[in-house]
């Protein structure tokens, strides 16, 4: 019981992180943040390309506005400190859907398919960066 008590406190030990990690993983989150809140405003404008791309993929244009919906939230969420993991979680969710979509559809792997899961990453590396619990709990440790 105690070893589970001392390593919750290390967690929430404030451990010092430099500005320029902070401000590099400012500088991710809003570039992806940029990325998904204008994917969210197109399923909701519903422009041609939108519309072609649903046909493409075999979703019914209707769900735009959902989908345009689960986006907006993830990533508003991913943007509030407070629930940024949760936003990060609901966006991992969100771009495994698009993973298995393209998977489905034999898209190219590397470009079209794992496009998401370079997104995921760089989610990911954004708070890792910025937050240090999540650092600690994603431990990179150098092999020195």
């Amino acid at each position: 019981m105690s070893t589970a008590m001392s390593a919750g406190a290390r967690l929430d030990a404030a451990v010092p992180i430099s500005r320029g990690r902070v401000w590099t993983g400012r500088m991710i989150t809003g570039l992806i943040s940029a990325f998904m809140l204008l994917d969210a405003v197109m399923k909701f404008a519903k422009p041609a390309p939108v519309a072609a791309a649903f046909a493409r993929t075999g979703w019914p244009i209707e769900l735009s506005i959902t989908l345009g919906a689960i986006l907006l939230i993830s990533t508003i969420l991913y943007l509030i400190p407070r629930t940024a993991v949760v936003g990060a979680i609901l966006l991992t969710g969100y771009l495994g859907g698009a993973v298995a979509t393209n998977l489905r559809l034999q898209n190219p792997l590397f470009t079209n398919t794992l496009f998401p899961v370079y997104f995921g990453i760089l989610v990911w590396a954004a708070l890792w960066l910025r937050i240090p619990a999540v650092s600690r709990l994603i431990p990179i440790h150098n092999s020195n």
